[in-house]
């Protein structure tokens, strides 16, 4: 189960990655404008958040470790449907590989605290770090196959593979480890809303906040270093090294947040890593890009600790299946407007400063938001 965990979570991201990385070779093929690209970087959130909201639902009437299984194979279905044919297709197979992952996003931590309860902190980072090697490999070797391969259309594609090889391996491992059992086997059905608790709004702010964070830089982190001087093979390099660094700060940080009473600590320093790191990109880009990129990276750590902080914040399977999908479904919708409203202000002051300044005030309010989220009680 621990291998299919982390498997899964390999595929969690490359449909998104691989994708974005051969982008205008994909436009160029197609003869697409502006606005249907715009459209396509738009959909893997705005599904992430829709379709977040149908998790929980499968995760009743399937059991949770069935459901996992379902959304890997519509992922592998949309992989393969959207490199078939022409501009709707695409957009239409990302929506399908997409809503195969947001099932997976909100319901692999609720295997994680079923299956392991005791391990919660070191699978969730097993698990993190799955996602963000993931995330890199899709960038970084899909342009090679491309290029091997002959077609944007079989180096994308391919990937399809290795979402079959996670269902396979998923469903040996549901069959034969530990049992997730359904939501609704942990007894008594939801005592009141989580719309009515304030901790879970903070921390589903606190989630949305920190993908913000993650889906600006990794959408935009190249075009601010290529204004600033920086060549494009370091700039692509530089955004490779945050997806990279990912995987040891996944590995540490949700096993140290799992062994404290408080998470508040851990928040504020990585929310001060991240304010440093986007401050500098504000102010200086080119003077140390590298150090900039790398302090945002290791800030980036919030993501690890917002997943396992929905486990530790909650008493029963039930509860975490609820706070899981709200926080990713209202959490990557509030995300969605990151990217788009960042290079909005960017086109209308004409600078990246003012834009990375908003940033660094949000990351404070992120962090705010961490601390609250951090203290020891449950929803």
């Amino acid at each position: 189960m621990a291998i299919g965990v982390a498997l899964a979570a390999a595929n969690l991201r490359p449909a998104v990655t691989s994708l974005a990385s051969v982008l205008g070779d994909v436009r160029g093929s197609l003869g697409v404008s502006t606005a249907w690209t715009s459209l396509l970087t738009a959909v893997p959130t705005l599904c992430f958040g829709f379709a977040a909201f149908l998790a929980p639902w499968l995760g009743r009437r399937l059991g949770m470790a069935r459901a996992v299984g379902l959304s890997l194979l519509v992922l592998t279905a949309g992989l393969v449907l959207r490199v078939v044919d022409g501009p709707a297709v695409v957009l239409g197979g990302t929506f399908i590989a997409c809503a195969g992952i947001a099932v997976c996003n909100v319901l692999i931590p609720v295997v994680v605290k079923d299956s392991f309860p005791g391990r919660v902190g070191l699978i969730t980072g097993v698990y993190t770090a799955a996602l963000a090697a993931g995330a890199a490999l899709g960038a970084a070797f899909t342009p090679g196959l491309e290029s091997w391969l002959g077609s944007w259309r079989l180096a994308v594609g391919a990937w399809a593979f290795l979402s079959l090889a996670a269902l396979v391996v998923w469903l040996a491992g549901a069959r034969h480890g530990a049992p997730a059992r359904t939501t609704a086997s942990r007894g008594a059905a939801p005592k009141r809303s989580l719309v009515r608790s304030p901790l879970a709004w903070v921390i589903t702010v606190f989630f949305g906040l920190q993908s913000l964070l993650a889906y600006t830089v990794m959408g935009w982190l190249p075009q601010i270093l290529g204004d600033a001087g920086v060549d494009r093979t370091t700039a692509g390099l530089l955004l490779a090294i945050t997806m990279v660094l990912g995987v040891p700060v996944s590995l540490i940080v949700p096993p140290l947040a799992a062994r404290r009473p408080s998470q508040s600590g851990l928040v504020l320093g990585l929310g001060l890593l991240s304010m440093a790191g986007v401050a500098g990109l504000a102010l200086a880009p080119a003077a140390a890009p590298g150090l900039w990129v790398v302090l945002v990276g290791l800030g980036m750590g919030m993501f690890p600790l917002a997943l396992v902080m929905i486990s530790l914040r909650t008493s029963s399977t039930a509860d975490t299946a609820r706070l899981s999908a709200m926080a990713q479904s209202i959490g990557y919708l509030i995300s969605a407007a990151g990217p788009f409203a960042f290079g909005v202000l960017r086109g209308a002051t004409g600078t990246w400063t003012v834009s990375m300044l908003l940033l660094v005030g949000l990351l404070a309010l992120l962090t705010t938001l961490g601390w609250i989220a951090g203290r020891p009680r449950t929803v």
